[in-house]
């Protein structure tokens, strides 16, 4: 096979997965655990970031992508993410669990390699790097970085499918995360059936417990989202970095203005195409679509907002 049909193929084992068991999965029985861990497991696209033809770039071009407000936060969240899903793999005694959480993790830590090639391929100037500590509630962690995942896929892939169709940036290099912007839809997949499954093998007095940490968990990820990171790319010459960046960012990747109608319906579908593949058994992301489409009832539709021409 040629190196084109080898990637093709791999993005599409990427993007299809259904279980061989053609019977009920029941949330929090063995066989959701086996179809959500092996969903994870079978759909690994192996790319390697340091073989990634990153193309060259115009002054105008560069600039665009070097004034884009997100490169540290970026970088450093891929980094914290890999140390918290890792350190909650090493406290899972379940194998088969342990392991997709593992591969979770590996890919984390790919998806910060790439930031850290690109970056580096197009000089962009990064803040130091912290140290990524371990964390000391490794469950609190994880269920931190899956929601977060959750919150700024949604956002992400109607951002990525504008960046596509803009052409606002080559074609060539919004291509080259194709494969991370399917990665996460894995991700928040899998997550999203791990909180179901947990939740239903927890014994019953510890589940109201459980659900009080999730709603602890989207407190302090709203908290977090409130106005712009502080401390990242502080200083007075650097780009400051928005913590928002993927719920207001469309204006950065297309030479467009987008509604917030048109904005939200752009990622209700685009989050609908990157999921549309994986067996429909398996539990979907409730919270950001339906938040979405709640909102989207009170905004104005795109084409009645528009100036009627004369």
């Amino acid at each position: 096979m040629t190196d084109e049909a080898v990637i093709a193929a791999a993005d599409e084992t990427a993007r299809r997965w259904a279980s061989p068991d053609r019977g009920i999965i029941r949330p929090g029985s063995d066989e959701h655990k086996n179809a959500f861990c092996r969903m994870l497991l079978d759909t690994h696209n192996p790319y390697k970031p340091t073989v990634i033809d990153w193309p060259p770039l115009d002054a105008e071009t560069r600039e665009r992508l070097v004034a884009l407000p997100i490169w540290d936060i970026a970088v450093q969240t891929e980094g914290k993410a890999r140390i918290r899903v890792l350190s909650y793999a090493e406290e899972t005694p379940d194998p088969l669990l342990r392991h997709a959480i593992e591969l979770d993790a590996f890919e984390e830590g790919r998806h910060k390699e790439v930031l850290s090639r690109l970056v580096e391929v197009y000089g962009i100037r990064l803040a130091p790097e912290p140290e990524y500590h371990r964390p000391r509630n490794a469950e609190w962690a994880f269920m931190v970085t899956g929601f977060s995942e959750c919150i700024d896929s949604f956002f992400a892939f109607g951002l990525f499918a504008m960046a596509k169709t803009s052409r606002f940036f080559p074609p060539e290099l919004v291509e080259t995360f194709e494969p991370v912007m399917q990665e996460e839809a894995r991700h928040i997949l899998f997550f999203v059936n791990w909180v179901a499954w947990h939740r239903r093998n927890l014994p019953w007095w510890r589940r109201p417990w459980f659900w009080a940490k999730v709603f602890a968990v989207w407190v302090f990820l709203i908290y977090e989202r409130i106005g712009l990171a502080r401390g990242v790319g502080a200083s007075q010459d650097s780009t400051p970095q928005d913590n928002n960046f993927t719920l207001t960012g469309s204006k950065a990747v297309a030479d467009v203005d987008l509604s917030p109608a048109a904005l939200i319906d752009v990622c209700l579908t685009e989050n609908d195409k990157r999921l549309a593949g994986y067996d429909r058994r398996l539990l979907r992301p409730v919270v950001m679509p339906s938040l979405a489409r709640l909102i989207r009832r009170f905004l104005r539709n795109p084409r009645a907002a528009e100036p009627a021409a004369g």
